[in-house]
């Protein structure tokens, strides 16, 4: 069924076509961008810098959702935080439509992977951080969903168990060990309490981070939802336990110059990571009749894939037991 996906109908022609829909005119170069969630292309223009057009997946959002994602990351803009927000034409539209596809186009920024191992990078990242986080709990998103146990957790091992992606010796082992995980990130949202949520870019790791000697830019929030502050930080954190504690110090000591983080969320850093992990296996379920999928992730679904899954959810089981990460 691959040829039947809607991307299949997406080629160099119709890129240009709907640049040229703008009045944007291509020069012929066409690069395809690291992306399987949407398309994504660098394209040279003949009469200006190469600009980057993302064309979005069918049926993922509604406009609504982009527009609420195109206004947030203006926002920020306006306020001289480091983000690339969509074009807008000469009446304010950031999101066009070419045939099925809605798309969007962007400024080209360049830049390299922060050095995560040198404290004044983490502490500029937590400044920024800070920042977007300011802006964000100004507003709420209306249209765009909340990150939480459903969303990540219950909804996805709903999908992969209603689409028989499991071996049938497996199925079990991995519903139980999946339902034992969701009630362990329960009891870390107890005692985290009652926290604030509000708008996040929801994605960000370290690929989503252009680093330049002016510093850092954010990019790609296509996966901006209403979460707790802590999903912004976490995924920035790597290595051992004591390293890790001493990168959230360091990009907390930013952070709050700019924004107030309260301490009782650091109970859900292992619960938001167990989150990711089973959102990520029913992401790429989901995805699988488009045949970048395949290509990319060829060892997804077979025996060792899902006894691995198995085995690391009971890993995180037991961390989620143990006493919440601290800065040091």
């Amino acid at each position: 069924m691959s040829e039947l996906h809607p991307f299949a109908a997406l080629g160099p022609l119709q890129v240009f076509d709907a640049l040229a829909d703008l009045g944007l005119h291509g020069d012929g170069r066409l690069l395809a961008l690291n992306s399987y969630e949407n398309r994504v292309y660098q394209v040279g223009l003949e009469d200006g810098p190469p600009v980057v057009v993302k064309f979005y997946r069918p049926q993922r959002w509604t406009t609504d959702q982009i527009l609420e994602e195109h206004r947030f990351v203006r926002e920020l803009a306006d306020r001289e935080i480091p983000v690339v927000p969509a074009r807008s034409d000469a009446n304010d539209v950031s999101l066009h439509q070419h045939g099925q596809f809605l798309f969007a186009v962007f400024d080209r920024h360049g830049g390299r992977a922060p050095e995560l191992d040198d404290p004044s990078t983490l502490e500029r990242l937590g400044r920024f951080i800070g920042r977007i986080h300011a802006v964000g709990a100004d507003e709420s998103y209306r249209a765009r969903p909340t990150l939480d146990v459903r969303t990540f957790g219950e909804e996805p091992l709903a999908y992969l168990l209603a689409n028989d992606f499991l071996p049938l010796d497996l199925r079990q082992p991995y519903e139980s060990v999946v339902r034992q995980a969701l009630d362990a990130v329960r009891r870390c949202y107890d005692r985290a309490g009652d926290i604030r949520t509000l708008r996040l870019h929801g994605d960000c790791h370290i690929g989503n981070v252009l680093w330049t000697d002016a510093g850092p830019h954010f990019v790609d929030f296509d996966d901006s939802r209403t979460g707790p502050a802590v999903q912004d930080l976490w995924m920035l954190l790597s290595g051992e336990r004591a390293e890790m504690a001493r990168q959230l110090a360091d990009l907390l000591a930013g952070y709050e110059d700019f924004c107030e983080f309260n301490p009782r969320e650091l109970h859900l850093i292992e619960a938001l990571r167990t989150l990711r992990l089973i959102h990520y296996a029913a992401w790429l379920a989901s995805r699988w009749e488009d045949p970048a999928f395949p290509a990319a992730f060829p060892w997804f679904g077979t025996q060792r894939y899902w006894q691995d899954r198995i085995l690391e959810l009971r890993e995180q089981i037991a961390l989620m037991d143990e006493p919440p990460l601290w800065p040091a």
